[in-house]
């Protein structure tokens, strides 16, 4: 899945021009109860200001608050003018970036401003690739990295009907064997779906049902 996809559009994004004060940055803020706010002046991108840089250069700046609040322009303290996204990355890759603030603008030719991806939007895709909106049994197993394993896993699937919630796989260290949590609808197949994923070389280290 690319970032795109789970953009929030421009027109859809609270922004906040240059000009503007601290005192009505964070008044947006608390109205839409966010962390970030994208800077944009026309459809120009120029950067992000967050509550936390606010308070941040609040308390260091040594100056009463409805002052420093009031006097101070959100261009004086807006950040990662050059940290933005093009839409053509896969979403996974922008969690590491988006650890230290809450949002990333995603940018066109000329640093058009396009849109936001926010931290919550890709934390939400994760859980909806691990299925964690929606009950079932959790299978955690493992199995040699070889060609067909998957195609295997699917075909055992079928056969006892197994409704897939959802499937994500991982390397283990070793490079040689995939470590594969799978989260299945709970029924009565169950435990002959798992002792045909044992007999068949999956090797089972977890059941949990949530």
């Amino acid at each position: 899945m690319f970032v795109k996809s789970i953009m929030i559009p421009n027109h859809a994004c609270y922004t906040i021009g240059q000009d503007e004060t601290l005192k009505e940055a964070l008044a947006k803020l608390d109205e839409h109860q966010i962390d970030g706010l994208p800077v944009v002046e026309g459809d120009q991108y120029a950067g992000i200001i967050t509550r936390y840089a606010i308070y941040e250069n609040f308390f260091s700046a040594g100056k009463i608050k409805e002052d420093f609040m009031s006097a101070t322009l959100v261009k004086e303290i807006a950040a990662h003018q050059e940290q933005f996204l093009e839409g053509n990355e896969i979403f996974e890759k922008t969690l590491m970036a988006l650890k230290d603030f809450p949002l990333l603008a995603v940018l066109g030719e000329k640093r058009k401003f396009l849109g936001i991806v926010t931290r919550f939007d890709v934390l939400a895709q994760f859980q909806s690739a691990f299925g964690t909106n929606r009950s079932g049994v959790r299978i955690a197993f493992t199995s040699v990295e070889s060609e067909g394993r998957i195609a295997r896993l699917a075909e055992i699937a079928h056969y006892f009907h197994e409704h897939i919630i959802s499937l994500v796989t991982f390397d283990e260290t070793d490079k040689l064997v995939r470590r594969i949590v799978m989260k299945v609808e709970k029924n009565n197949n169950l435990n002959k779906f798992i002792s045909k994923l044992e007999k068949s070389g999956f090797r089972v280290l977890d059941i949990t049902e949530d």
